[in-house]
């Protein structure tokens, strides 16, 4: 069976080695691109990212990255946001005092974590929805975190996509976010399956089936 092709968008930000060879081991045939008409026309896209969000979107805007994923998901073609890749993903992310705007795929802030200790670095367990897809055969299992920024006490009341989205919430000093969401054709974690052991490694592989 001919693997999917996948491509780790490429557009100055995130840990995209690591992320390429994590989604090979998945099953996947990678490229690593920031070209817009191969990254429209894959299978798959992952959109990796670490550091700021203000540098982020200006990375991605820059290859007109936000045209591809809005066209993307316009045609129900799959998308995968990590760590930054899924904040910007969101309507705005606010760092500093400076706003900046995302993609606007989701409604939600991007804002600092309220907790005696930032940022959230190592390993935490997540709390899964039923019905997920992403986390299909995974429990009770630990994913790693290294962020300062995350969406807390999100609510989408409306959706203009297939149906609402799956939230997966995680805790950190007793402040909660959100660690995943999947949402028809678009699904994001906060923390690294890159990184993330087994566990991620199993989640990555569910996404890739995803595609088949």
């Amino acid at each position: 069976m001919t693997q999917p092709n996948v491509v780790v968008l490429d557009y100055g930000s995130g840990n995209l080695r690591s992320a390429v060879r994590a989604v090979e081991r998945a099953g996947a045939d990678v490229t690593l691109t920031g070209d817009f008409e191969t990254a429209l026309n894959a299978d798959g896209l992952l959109v990796p990212g670490v550091g700021a969000y203000a540098a982020c979107m200006a990375g991605l805007r820059a290859i007109k990255g936000e045209r591809i994923i809005g066209r993307r998901l316009a045609g129900g073609r799959p998308v995968l946001g990590i760590c930054v890749g899924m904040q910007v993903l969101f309507e705005r992310g606010v760092e500093h005092g400076v706003e900046t705007e995302g993609c606007d795929e989701w409604p939600g802030v991007v804002e600092r974590i309220q907790a005696p200790v930032v940022p959230h670095m190592g390993w935490n367990t997540v709390d899964v929805p039923a019905g997920t897809s992403l986390f299909d055969g995974i429990q009770d299992e630990r994913f790693y975190f290294v962020h300062s920024y995350a969406v807390r006490d999100w609510t989408l009341e409306t959706n203009d996509r297939t149906r609402a989205p799956l939230v997966t919430w995680s805790t950190h000093g007793g402040d909660r976010f959100v660690a995943a969401v999947e949402n028809g054709p678009l699904s994001a974690t906060q923390f690294h399956p890159e990184k993330s052991g087994d566990a991620g490694a199993a989640l990555l592989r569910n996404w890739v089936r995803s595609l088949s």
